[in-house]
């Protein structure tokens, strides 16, 4: 029988990215369905997810710049380190499912627990991450580019190295956190998409943000339950999280407004731009 976790491992076990991608478009349909009626267990998770040979993977100090100007060049640059990011979202969704899946409901009743709302949510997440990808690769098509063509860099996975044993942590880290921070720069890219009369990429970057307001609220959501079921002040947990498991400070600035409709609070992540 399909479960859940089974499905986790196929997505994190291919090394083809549109593969990956449409695979976990199929899964979701699935689980939507009824199809994949249980969570299971996993066993074998991978430190990392398989991945195509290319694009080379280099440590974010050795990228190149970005230029903001409006060449294709410039352009085929960002949408790539988009698409990069996205891909590398596919597979934390899907590690989050089947890392902690013994936490679910349906594998014990002692201690903190996560029902099926909990994969609900980052099922969905992990096909919003695969649209946004396969959208990218659209966009890039339009100017003879595709993923791979260029260099990426490895920080989104070491993230999840670091939380690898730790539930709140891998909340605290990648939703809130990094993706937080995609709240606060993609509407920079959408205002100069418009500059650029490029509204065809815009829309794209829009769909993006909007749904990443949804991945950052889950996080917020579900680190809320934690802290509430071990008694833990959710402000200062999430900002020892941080200070432990983040390498950097946070950076303005911040998109306020949207992180707000995603559960943030200003008190949480303010002080720690400050470091």
């Amino acid at each position: 029988m399909l479960t859940l976790c089974k499905a986790a491992l196929d997505v994190l076990g291919c090394d083809d990215a549109n593969k990956k991608a449409n695979k976990t478009r199929k899964y979701k349909t699935q689980w939507d369905a009824g199809d994949i009626a249980s969570i299971g267990t996993a066993e074998g998770i991978p430190d990392r997810p398989a991945r195509p040979e290319k694009p080379e993977l280099r440590d974010a100090t050795q990228m190149p710049r970005r230029r903001k100007a409006g060449s294709d060049k410039s352009k085929i640059a960002l949408l790539h380190a988009i698409s990069h990011i996205e891909l590398n979202a596919v597979d934390l969704a899907w590690d989050i499912m089947a890392r902690f899946s013994h936490l679910s409901e349906e594998n014990g009743d002692d201690g903190f627990r996560l029902p099926k709302a909990f994969f609900d949510d980052w099922i969905k997440v992990a096909d919003d991450e695969a649209k946004h990808f396969l959208l990218l690769q659209d966009r890039l098509s339009d100017f003879d580019a595709a993923y791979g063509d260029l260099p990426a860099h490895d920080g989104l996975w070491e993230a999840s190295i670091r939380t690898a044993e730790d539930f709140p942590a891998r909340l605290a880290i990648v939703p809130m956190v990094l993706e937080a921070r995609g709240l606060d720069v993609t509407p920079q890219m959408i205002k100069m998409m418009e500059e650029q009369g490029d509204e065809k990429t815009v829309g794209m970057l829009q769909i993006i943000h909007d749904d990443e307001i949804t991945h950052v609220r889950a996080g917020t959501v579900w680190f809320e339950k934690w802290c509430e079921y071990n008694n833990l002040d959710i402000e200062e947990h999430w900002q020892h999280l941080v200070k432990t498991y983040f390498d950097g400070r946070l950076k303005r600035p911040f998109n306020h407004p949207s992180r707000e409709e995603a559960g943030m609070i200003r008190d949480w992540y303010e002080p720690l731009a400050d470091l």
